[in-house]
């Protein structure tokens, strides 16, 4: 590893880290708040870095590239996530190497997830994506706030999936406020129901803060801990 790309690592990740705590602070918080570091398009060699600095989480949106980086990073301590759409035929495969997926947004995922999970110890934790769109809107990621609850029943109905709560991402252009208001709603719904369900997911490197303020215990950050994106192959 260049010790100059481990050194802008560093920086990265301190910048972010005091960026959530400056906002949970200004929002009152005393709980911590997760930081689940984005890492598609870069190297496994990154990756190593972020569990040497200890990073407890990594995310991935495609499942060839997150099976690969997977098998070749040198840090078998880090939960992975998928946190990119599913397909429904590579749902049951992501379920092999992803240890949360954070994307389940329609019914016809639930099966085939459920039966990637059970060659898994302890199963396979998911957090259902909504969509924070102000009407939802065809070709875009995540349920209908409307379908949730429907949704997760579905999900906890099932041995091998653990529901742990939701996950969204603003729309836009649009009002990140507004957007994780909408998403507070329904994860406390959806907590009210399954108590154990209490994960928020939700900001990035733009808009963590607004995050944050409405109650986010995770948030997904790439580029401002790692810097820009490295061409895709």
């Amino acid at each position: 590893m260049n010790e100059s790309r481990r050194d802008q690592v560093v920086a990265g990740l301190a910048s972010v880290r005091q960026r959530i705590d400056a906002a949970r602070q200004a929002a009152g918080r005393r709980d911590e708040v997760a930081l689940t570091v984005v890492t598609k398009t870069f190297p496994a060699s990154d990756v190593d870095v972020l569990a040497s600095l200890g990073v407890a989480d990594v995310g991935e949106n495609r499942d060839q590239e997150g099976r690969a980086k997977k098998a070749a990073a040198d840090a078998p301590g880090l939960r992975w996530h998928m946190i990119g759409q599913l397909q429904r035929n590579k749902a049951a495969g992501v379920a092999g190497w992803a240890d949360i997926v954070e994307s389940v947004d329609r019914m016809d995922l639930v099966a085939p997830l459920a039966r990637g999970a059970s060659s898994r110890e302890h199963g396979l934790d998911v957090l259902i994506q909504v969509c924070l769109d102000p009407e939802p809107a065809p070709g875009r990621g995540g349920a209908d706030p409307r379908t949730v609850l429907a949704l997760a029943d579905a999900i906890a109905a099932e041995p091998t999936l653990h529901l742990r709560g939701v996950m969204g991402v603003a729309p836009y252009p649009g009002d990140p406020d507004e957007a994780f208001a909408r998403l507070r709603a329904v994860a406390d719904a959806v907590a009210q129901r399954w108590p154990g369900a209490t994960t928020v997911s939700a900001g990035m490197s733009g808009d963590l803060e607004q995050a944050v303020r409405h109650g986010a215990t995770q948030v997904r950050v790439g580029g401002a801990v790692l810097g820009p994106r490295p061409p895709v192959q």
